[in-house]
């Protein structure tokens, strides 16, 4: 699987966890490109938090695109024909207010409790972590989307982060190319397979234990 299949993967699992009529963030990196697995008319408005409701659904090319359009990462974005602009103060009072149904997120690390690292490695420079903080604790539901693994192979869902962390016990549910992994009191359940994985793939890539849900099911 080439690195584009393992996005598309990942950020079409996402897109189904999105409830029609809802607002949803979607943190730059990876999560941005959840936008494009949504059908235009499914009523979901997502939100960027430089100050911006109606990013649109499709990317935007070279005939259509407005560089003073862009989301959180300074990337040009499309924009919805019914799309708000507004300040970053208006913005996180959204966000603060409990009104974003949805976070999603990439993350360096998620741990058994929930708990996200997300925003540095020690020693390597980093703009800082952003709204990250504000979008775990604020959101509804959180959502990780990431790969399952490092580049040099290690597991990013551990027992307990080991980086600087974004929030503690604040994540709901974890989607990676190899599977979808919910977080609960008792620890993590192992609910949907990636295709061309066997569960004994995604134990051995998994530093946290998990269980493994009676009617566990297979996505691809």
């Amino acid at each position: 699987m080439d690195k584009k299949q393992l996005r598309d993967r990942i950020t079409a699992r996402v897109a189904k966890e999105l409830k029609p009529g809802s607002l949803v963030n979607l943190g730059i990196g990876m999560p941005t490109l959840v936008a494009s697995k949504v059908e235009a008319d499914s009523g979901i408005q997502f939100q960027s938090e430089n100050g911006m409701i109606g990013v649109g659904t499709v990317e935007p090319c070279d005939e259509n695109i407005d560089h003073d359009i862009t989301n959180a990462g300074g990337k040009p974005v499309s924009a919805t024909p019914d799309a708000t602009y507004f300040d970053s103060a208006l913005s996180f009072t959204l966000i603060r207010g409990g009104h974003v149904e949805a976070s999603v997120l990439g993350a360096l690390e998620v741990d058994a409790s929930g708990s996200l690292a997300n925003w540095i490695i020690p020693g390597k420079m980093v703009p800082g972590m952003g709204g990250a903080m504000d979008l775990v604790t604020g959101a509804r539901r959180v959502i990780i989307a990431m790969e399952h693994c490092s580049k040099d192979g290690s597991p990013k869902i551990l027992k307990e982060c080991t980086l600087p962390l974004t929030a503690v016990g604040a994540v709901d549910l974890i989607v990676t190319e190899r599977a979808v992994i919910e977080v609960t009191e008792n620890g993590l359940v192992l609910l949907e397979k990636g295709e061309g994985f066997e569960v004994e793939d995604i134990i051995a890539a998994t530093d946290a234990p998990l269980t493994i849900a009676e009617d566990l099911k297979t996505f691809g």
